[in-house]
């Protein structure tokens, strides 16, 4: 089975390294495709505090795709885990998805802050955030992976 997408939009952010850390300093716009919808596909948007946002890692090379497991950040104090344990980028798929803070809403453009993309990055889809479809019940996740998200939303990118 084979399926297609059409971006619906791409990110506009000063951000254009894929660096690990520091993503709430970055505000980002999205610019929605003109040719493919009008304002009105936004209408709303702005009522909400937070909106998912679903992006495709363009610029990872098919080659560097990890489809087993591997240490994430290449951290070997970390355990090795497979790619479905992570959220890195060089997925199957290379798909990424962000919850970010909506700023504004303007036109054809979301502003958002916390959207771990950087410049140019597609947008395959903007859904808004519902508390309803955050997790029920308590969650839970292994040490390694706090570690890792320690800086990840820091304002400052460490020295």
């Amino acid at each position: 089975m084979s399926i297609e997408m059409t971006p619906i939009g791409v990110v506009h952010s000063t951000r254009t390294d894929a660096a690990d850390d520091a993503w709430d300093s970055e505000s980002a716009t999205i610019h929605l495709d003109g040719d493919l919808f009008s304002p009105e596909a936004l209408q709303g948007l702005d009522s909400f505090s937070h909106a998912v946002i679903v992006y495709v890692f363009d610029r990872v090379p098919p080659g560097n795709i990890t489809t087993g497991a591997r240490h994430p950040r290449g951290n070997e104090s970390w355990p090795k885990v497979g790619i479905f344990a992570q959220r890195g980028k060089n997925r199957p798929n290379r798909i990424g998805v962000t919850t970010a803070r909506i700023i504004e809403v303007d036109g054809l453009r979301v502003t958002v802050e916390g959207l771990d993309a950087i410049d140019r990055t597609p947008v395959l889809d903007i859904k808004p955030h519902m508390a309803e479809f955050a997790p029920r019940g308590t969650v839970s996740q292994p040490q390694w992976s706090k570690e890792l998200m320690s800086e990840y939303w820091q304002p400052t990118r460490p020295q």
